[in-house]
C-alpha cells in the first residue's frame, strides 16, 4: 500500500470514528413549479437549544436579507400562528412568514420570504433537531411550490445557505459570522 493510500485511508477512518454527521446543504429537488432544500449538520449542542436559537431571528440573520437592512427590525413571536416579521420604517410590520407549529424537536414555518412572497402557493420551512451520536443532528428543509418558482432554486438556496451558516454560528459560538 503506497504512502497516499494509507494516508486517505487514515484519514477515512478517522471521520468515520468521529462519529461526526457532515455538513449537507443541497437542493433536493426542483422542477419547474416547485423544488426543496435541505441542510443538516451534527452539532454539539442539546436539541432544546437548536429550537430555541430559531426564535432569535435577529441575531442571526443576516441583515443584508432584509428590507430594512437591520436584522434588529426582525421579530419572531415564538408560538402557533406567530409572525415572523419585520418593523418597516413607517411603523408597520412586514409579515414574512408565520409559525404552523412548535415541537420540543421542531418548528415549523410558513414562510414565503423575500422574492417568494406572492408567488409561492406553499413555502414550508422547518427546522428540526434530533439524536446524533455525540450531540442534535440540526436540520432544516424549505419546501416551496407556485407557478414558475422552480427557476428561484439557486437564487433562494444561496440565501438560505448563509441563513444556515449564521444559524449554525450563532448556535455553537453565540454570534452569527466570525469576526475580523
Amino acid at each position: 500500500m503506497t504512502e497516499i493510500a494509507m494516508r486517505i485511508g487514515a484519514l477515512v477512518l478517522m471521520a468515520a470514528l468521529s462519529g461526526a454527521t457532515p455538513a449537507v446543504a443541497e437542493i433536493v429537488s426542483r422542477s419547474d413549479n416547485t423544488f426543496t432544500l435541505r441542510f443538516a449538520v451534527g452539532l454539539e449542542a442539546s436539541r432544546a437549544d437548536v429550537i430555541d436559537a430559531v426564535q432569535n431571528v435577529p441575531a442571526w440573520w443576516d441583515p443584508a436579507h432584509s428590507y430594512t437592512g437591520d436584522a434588529a427590525n426582525l421579530s419572531l413571536a415564538f408560538q402557533p400562528g406567530g409572525c415572523w416579521c419585520e418593523r418597516m420604517a413607517d411603523g408597520t410590520d412586514f409579515r414574512h412568514g408565520s409559525v404552523v407549529s412548535i415541537d420540543p424537536d421542531q418548528i415549523r414555518f410558513n414562510a414565503p420570504l423575500g422574492p417568494l412572497n406572492g408567488k409561492a402557493t406553499r413555502a414550508d420551512l422547518t427546522f428540526s433537531a434530533g439524536p446524533e451520536n455525540r450531540g442534535t443532528l440540526a436540520s432544516m428543509e424549505f419546501v416551496v411550490e407556485g407557478p414558475g418558482i422552480g427557476a428561484f432554486a439557486d437564487a433562494v438556496h444561496g440565501v438560505m445557505q448563509q441563513a444556515w451558516t449564521r444559524y449554525v454560528r450563532f448556535i455553537e459560538y453565540g454570534e452569527p459570522a466570525a469576526q475580523d
